[in-house]
């Protein structure tokens, strides 16, 4: 079954099950990566549809955007509104990949380190570019960049 199809029925089950917050998060999704088909379309031609890869990064930036709405929240003291984006993130990451535990983020970071042979915090993008494709949905670029840091201080 590929991602809309899934989408699509998560969304039908959703009107069915008068879930409102569900079906609005699910259409906002949907649109989003009717957006970033058509966005490339422009580029890649007509006949573009979007791979999984690219659904991945949609879904990853949805989910990047409500944590950073909760923190807004949370520091702004709407304690209501911080709940509601929870509650979309929940739902949005349910189609994302399983994150990777911090155990394993940190034995990828360390494997990076010797790749690229970093030493010192400036090398610090280097191990990000090495670690970044690996890890790819899987884990928030903050809790990567903390990884590298820890390491590399």
């Amino acid at each position: 079954m590929s991602f809309q199809e899934k989408l699509l029925g998560d969304i039908k089950a959703a009107m069915k099950a008068r879930d409102q917050l569900r079906l609005d998060t699910l259409r906002m999704v949907k649109a989003k990566i009717q957006e970033k088909e058509v966005e490339l379309r422009g580029k890649k031609g007509r006949e573009h549809v979007l791979e999984d890869g690219e659904i991945l990064q949609v879904l990853t930036t949805a989910a990047k955007q409500r944590r950073d709405s909760i923190e807004s929240f949370r520091s702004g003291g709407r304690e209501e509104l911080a709940a509601k984006e929870e509650q979309e993130l929940a739902i949005i990451q349910e189609f994302l990949p399983k994150q990777l535990s911090d155990e394993d983020l940190e034995r990828l970071v360390k494997e990076a380190v010797e790749e690229t042979g970093a030493a010192s915090p400036k090398d610090m993008g280097k191990v990000m570019k090495a670690v970044m494709p690996k890890v790819k949905g899987q884990a928030d670029g903050k809790r990567i960049n903390a990884a590298v840091r820890k390491l590399l201080t």
